[in-house]
């Protein structure tokens, strides 16, 4: 049977090297997520991908945080994170940046994680920076979000379900783009 690694020998960072270190440039918006569990699980996920920065919308909870940090284990020390009160300022922010911003909604014409089309759609080297937008566990995405975004991803599903939780989703998305960006 194999040992479990330690710390040391898995060759983590600190969290003064985490802040120095290059950023994969991916910005994960948060809009309206109302668990505290789910927004300290995306920032344990932006840590692991070194995440720029992660923005939290309207009525998401801020660290410093109990609630958060149990699931967050530190991330939300780690990766930068700013709060804005209305989503549509931060979209309108971020393009003013030169962010593509996409949403993680079912829409009409989202491209589906594994297709062709996300092949074709990512397969070159990006060289803007992105953003995606995570929505609320019940609602998704916000209505008034969807026109200020480039585009829209969505985690192809096959059972019963039309969602998965926010949390997972963002692991999964963050997972896909940080081999894209990567290269």
């Amino acid at each position: 049977m194999a040992h479990k690694l330690t710390t040391d020998e898995m060759h983590r960072l600190s969290i003064d090297e985490f802040h120095q270190s290059e950023k994969t440039p991916l910005t994960v918006v948060i809009d309206n997520v109302r668990s505290l569990n789910n927004i300290g699980s995306i920032f344990r996920t932006a840590d692991a991908f070194r995440i720029e920065q992660i923005v939290l919308c309207g009525i998401c909870s801020t660290p410093p945080h109990r609630e958060i940090h149990k699931t967050a284990l530190g991330a939300e020390q780690s990766v930068d994170w700013v709060y804005f009160e209305q989503t549509t300022d931060c979209l309108c922010t971020l393009k003013s940046k030169g962010y593509k911003i996409y949403a993680i909604e079912q829409v009409d014409n989202s491209i589906k994680l594994g297709s062709q089309e996300f092949a074709l759609h990512f397969g070159n080297k990006i060289k803007t920076p992105i953003a995606i937008v995570l929505g609320n566990e019940v609602d998704g995405v916000q209505d008034e979000v969807l026109p200020l975004c480039d585009g829209a991803l969505e985690i192809p599903q096959y059972g019963t379900k039309h969602s998965l939780n926010v949390s997972c989703a963002a692991a999964i998305i963050m997972w896909e783009l940080f081999k894209i960006l990567q290269r």
